[in-house]
């Protein structure tokens, strides 16, 4: 049995005709590990556990507002309360954040 087939059981066959490979030439597995950072966000101290490239892509926003990656994350934290009472999963927003901020900046693919 080839490696992953048995994961295509049951679907509509293997995967094909992928047009763009999502792993594109010299990808960076270092940038999928997880790294947990002490943070302080709004003065408490909290501990952050995000993927390499999110911490990479907080950095450069940082820089670009010429701040600290922590007054960033604790902008986000209090927007987020401010703007919609909260979140529940604050690493998720982040993600998104990142996400969001790379496409637009043209980093990642052009939004529709």
């Amino acid at each position: 049995m080839v490696h992953g087939e048995k994961r295509n059981e049951g679907r509509s066959g293997p995967v094909t005709g992928i047009r763009i490979d999502p792993f594109v030439s010299e990808f960076d597995m270092g940038l999928v590990q997880p790294l947990s950072r002490s943070v302080r966000l709004n003065g408490f101290a909290t501990c952050l556990r995000l993927e390499q490239v999110y911490w990479d892509i907080l950095t450069e926003m940082a820089r670009v507002n010429c701040c600290s990656v922590s007054a960033l994350l604790s902008y986000l934290d209090r927007e987020v309360h401010l703007r919609h009472g909260g979140v529940k999963n604050f690493s998720g927003l982040v993600r998104v954040v990142c996400v969001v901020h790379s496409l637009k900046e043209g980093n990642c693919l052009v939004m529709a």
